[in-house]
């Protein structure tokens, strides 16, 4: 099998192991993880799977933010500090669920319980992501996913008539 089928195959495959583990992606009406940040979900970065393990990509998404970073869902602090010069927090959310954010100047400590739209700290500065923005990392059992798929789908853009008929 040549490169990019068996990086297809692998990508086909955590997305039926996610599903499995998660069952079918939540709806904008059944979600009930919330968006991390005030404002709308304005990604300037998606997720870019890695073709393998330790190959470049983007393991999570920049989202826009300035100010309060909320938890997504009920969980337990994990980590908080920095890596490299990257400020990180971690929330385990259970079930094999991590969610990671960077830069935060976290307003928790490790180990503290934290509930959906608690604040968790405040958007900096520094680490790969642009001047106001926050990377969200999610793993389920040690692999990155598109943390987009916690959150419901985005709601379809609907095309209004822009010019006078010919």
């Amino acid at each position: 099998m040549s490169a990019r089928p068996r990086s297809l195959f692998r990508a086909a495959t955590l997305v039926a192991v996610v599903v499995g583990i998660l069952g079918a992606a939540p709806s904008s009406g059944d979600a009930d993880w919330l968006w991390p940040v005030d404002g709308p979900r304005t990604v300037i970065e998606p997720f870019a799977a890695p073709a393998h393990e330790y190959g470049p990509g983007h393991r999570g998404i920049d989202i826009a933010a300035s100010g309060d970073v909320h938890a997504p869902a009920d969980g337990v602090v994990a980590f908080v500090g920095t890596v490299v010069d990257r400020l990180l927090l971690t929330i385990d959310h259970g079930g094999g669920l991590v969610t990671t954010f960077e830069p935060v100047i976290a307003s928790v400590s490790s180990g503290a319980e934290v509930s959906a739209g608690d604040v968790i700290g405040t958007v900096s500065t520094g680490g790969h992501a642009s001047s106001g923005a926050l990377h969200l990392g999610l793993r389920v059992h040690g692999a990155y996913v598109d943390p987009m798929i916690m959150f419901g789908p985005i709601e379809r853009a609907i095309l209004l008539p822009c010019c006078d008929p010919l």
